[in-house]
């Protein structure tokens, strides 16, 4: 059973490289001074989110952000799978399943109404995996962004 621990302002460190490592493989162009800031919100005990650690504490194999919002349509507190990353050396062997399995069963405890993510749609074999996991998409709808 993998295991997921809640991280805190001391494990910043721990989470930098591989957040960079994260947006290195999604193209995601940003700054180490921002990714530690927006880290540190949310490590900090923000209530508009939170990180897991998962694996073991000193030695963690990824992580998973869930940023919380509020919806009217799925009846309160709803939250987004933001980034989820495992390390390469250790894909295939079920983590990510595990991690997108007990996590929902948590955060429902804790109030959450639903879960949502993004995935690209030209990646079949990410979105059946997502599938797998009890995530359906809402194919009538689109992620839409403005940037500030």
């Amino acid at each position: 059973m993998t295991s997921l621990h809640l991280a805190g302002p001391e494990d910043l460190q721990r989470l930098l490289p591989m957040v960079a490592a994260f947006h290195g493989e999604m193209e995601i162009d940003q700054t180490d001074e921002i990714r530690a800031r927006a880290l540190s919100v949310l490590l900090d005990g923000s209530e508009h989110g939170v990180v897991y650690l998962i694996g073991p504490v000193r030695s963690p194999i990824g992580y998973v952000v869930i940023c919380f919002g509020w919806s009217l349509e799925f009846g309160g507190l709803d939250g987004f799978v933001d980034e989820i990353w495992i390390r390469p050396g250790v894909r295939g062997r079920g983590i990510g399943g595990e991690v997108l399995s007990i996590l929902p069963k948590a955060l429902a405890q804790a109030g959450l109404t639903a879960l949502h993510l993004e995935v690209k749609r030209d990646d079949p074999r990410t979105v059946a995996f997502y599938r797998k996991q009890k995530f359906a998409p809402r194919e009538q709808y689109m992620l839409m962004t403005r940037r500030f």
